[in-house]
C-alpha cells in the first residue's frame, strides 16, 4: 500500500471499531440491568470508547461463573431438604401479621427457614468479641468453621489463630475460609498464608482470582460474609473482621482511625441455618460437599429465646435476597426504623422505601460515620444526605476518628436485621453477604441500648449546615454518586 493511504486508513478503521462499539454497546449493556446502570456504562463507553468497553468486559457482569450458580441452586436443594418442618418451632408468641409473607420471601430466595428456640448475645466490643470468638474455639470439640472477609494475623489475632492450632492439635477439624482479594490487600499477607499451613488447618481462598491456575471471575465479586461456627451449637456473625481494628494500614495510623463493630452469638436451631452457609462456600471453593456434621440443637426456652432466619444473598442468587428482605421490612414498619450502615448508598427502590417511611410519619433514624476509609463511597454517601433530611429522616454523624462499621436495623419493637451486609449497591449486586433476620422484642431491646450508645457519642446532622457545605464538596459528593451506578 502506498504509504500515503496508510493515515488515512487507519483513521477510517480507527472510525468503525468506535462505531462498532457503540453500536454494540447499545445492544448489550441495557440487557438486564437497571436503567440507571445501564446510562453510566453507556456514557462511561461514549466518553472512552476503548477504555470503557474495556472494563464493561473485565467487571460489567455481577454473576458469577455459572458452575458456582449451579452449585448455589444444588446447595439451595440441600438446605430445603435438610430444614424441612424446622418452621414448626417458631413464633411463640405470635408476631406481627405482616411477618409471616416477609417470611416467606426469604425462604423462597435464600432456602433458609425462621426457627425459634435460639438465644443471642451481643458483642459490641472489639476486642471482647475477639475474645469470645477465641473461647469458643478454645472450647470446641469436633469442628470449627471460620469464613471471613478478611482474615490476617498480627498481635490482635494472634490467640485466635493460637486457639486453632490448640485445637488441630486435639484432633478436631477446622477449616477456615477467607476472601482472596479482600485479605490479600490487607498488611501482612503472607505472614498469614504462612501461618495457616503451618499451625495446620484446612483453609481456602474465596473467590480467588488466579486466571494461571485457571480461577478468574469479575474481580470486585467478593465473599464479604463473617461467621464462625464451633461443633454445631454456637456461631458468631455479624459486621467483624478477624484484624486488629486499624487494619494494620498506615494511613489509618497516621489518622487514629479504629472502627467499631457488632458481632451476634448464636446458640439453638440457627446455627444450622449458618453452618449451611459455610457449606455452600466451602463447597464451591473446593468442590467438597461437608456431610451434616451437626446434630439437631435444642431449643432455648424462655424469656431469652429469639425467633431467627438466615438470608443469604450474593451473585450466586437470582434476586438482590438482602435488597428485597430490606425494602420489604421498611414498608412495613409502622413506628420506628433506625439504621447503622457504615456504607450507605441505596439504590432507588430504597431510597424511596426509607423517604416514603419519614414522610409517612414514622421516626426514621440512620447513625453514619463521620470520617470513612473509603473516599469514592464517602463522598457518594453524603450526596443521599438532602433528599433524606428533607423527608424527614434524622442523620446522626459517629464520631471521628472511630469508623462505625456495625451493620444493622430495627423495626419497631420486635423485628432486627443483623449481619455483614452495608445498605449499598456493592452490598446488593456484588458481594456474598450474610443477613440475620430476628424477631423478638428482648433483642430489639438490646440493639435499643447500643444505638442509644451510638447516639450519647455522635451528633445530629442539621439540613441548613449541611446545604451550607463547601461547593466543593458538594461536587465530589455528585461526581462520587454517579460511578455508584456503574454496577
Amino acid at each position: 500500500m502506498d504509504a500515503v493511504w496508510i493515515a488515512p486508513t487507519l483513521a477510517v478503521l480507527a472510525v468503525v471499531v468506535d462505531v462498532t462499539i457503540r453500536v454494540i454497546a447499545l445492544v448489550i449493556v441495557p440487557i438486564n440491568r437497571r436503567p440507571q446502570t445501564a446510562a453510566a456504562w453507556l456514557l462511561a463507553i461514549f466518553l472512552i470508547p476503548y477504555i470503557g468497553f474495556l472494563l464493561f468486559l473485565l467487571i460489567g457482569s455481577t454473576k458469577l461463573p455459572k458452575g458456582r450458580r449451579d452449585k448455589q441452586l444444588e446447595i439451595n436443594r440441600y438446605i430445603v431438604e435438610t430444614t424441612d418442618g424446622m418452621e414448626q418451632v417458631l413464633l411463640d408468641p405470635p408476631g406481627p401479621d405482616w411477618l409471616e409473607p416477609i417470611v416467606e420471601l426469604n425462604r423462597t430466595l435464600g432456602a433458609m427457614p425462621l426457627v425459634g428456640g435460639n438465644t443471642a448475645t451481643l458483642h459490641p466490643e472489639y476486642e471482647e468479641s475477639l475474645e469470645a470468638m477465641t473461647a469458643a474455639v478454645r472450647g470446641s470439640r469436633r469442628f470449627v468453621h471460620a469464613e471471613f472477609y478478611i482474615i490476617s494475623f498480627d498481635h490482635t489475632t494472634a490467640p485466635f489463630f493460637d486457639a486453632l492450632e490448640d485445637a488441630v492439635a486435639r484432633g478436631v477439624t477446622v477449616r477456615v475460609l477467607l476472601d482472596h482479594i479482600a485479605s490479600l490487600r490487607a498488611t501482612g499477607y503472607l505472614r498469614t498464608i504462612r501461618k495457616l499451613k503451618s499451625i495446620g488447618v484446612d483453609w481456602h481462598l474465596m473467590l480467588p482470582v488466579q486466571p494461571w491456575r485457571l480461577r478468574y471471575q469479575r474481580p470486585d465479586l467478593r465473599n464479604h460474609r463473617k461467621l464462625l461456627v464451633i461443633d454445631g451449637t454456637v456461631a458468631f456473625t455479624g459486621s467483624q473482621n478477624v484484624i486488629d481494628r486499624s487494619y494494620n494500614k498506615r494511613g489509618n495510623m497516621r489518622r487514629g482511625l479504629r472502627w467499631t463493630d457488632l458481632m451476634v452469638q448464636f446458640e439453638g436451631p440457627i446455627v444450622a441455618g449458618i453452618n449451611a452457609l459455610f457449606v455452600t462456600d466451602w463447597y464451591s471453593e473446593t468442590d467438597d460437599l461437608i456431610t451434616r456434621e451437626t446434630k439437631p440443637a435444642v431449643p432455648a426456652t424462655g424469656r431469652l429465646a429469639v425467633d431467627a432466619q438466615v438470608v443469604p444473598s450474593g451473585p450466586g442468587f437470582e434476586g438482590e435476597n438482602n435488597l428485597r428482605l430490606f425494602n420489604a421490612l421498611l414498608y412495613n414498619a409502622q413506628e420506628r426504623i433506625i439504621i447503622t450502615s457504615p456504607y450507605f448508598v441505596p439504590d432507588d427502590s430504597m431510597l424511596y422505601a426509607i423517604t416514603t417511611a419519614a414522610q409517612r410519619g414514622l421516626d426514621v433514624q440512620l447513625f453514619v460515620s463521620e470520617v470513612a476509609d473509603q473516599p469514592v463511597v464517602y463522598h457518594a454517601q453524603r450526596s443521599y444526605y438532602e433528599v433524606l433530611l428533607r423527608a424527614g429522616v434524622r442523620i446522626w454523624l459517629y464520631p471521628a476518628p472511630t469508623v462505625l462499621h456495625a451493620k444493622h436495623f430495627t423495626i419497631d419493637d420486635e423485628v432486627a436485621v443483623i449481619g455483614s451486609s452495608n445498605m449499598d449497591m456493592r452490598s446488593f449486586s456484588l458481594n456474598l453477604e450474610i443477613s440475620i433476620m430476628v424477631r423478638s422484642g428482648s433483642f430489639v431491646d438490646s440493639l435499643r441500648e447500643i444505638e442509644m450508645g451510638y447516639r450519647g457519642l455522635s451528633h445530629e446532622l442539621d439540613l441548613d449546615q449541611w446545604l451550607s457545605r463547601p461547593v466543593r464538596s458538594k461536587v465530589l459528593d455528585n461526581l462520587a454518586r454517579l460511578s455508584a451506578a456503574v454496577q
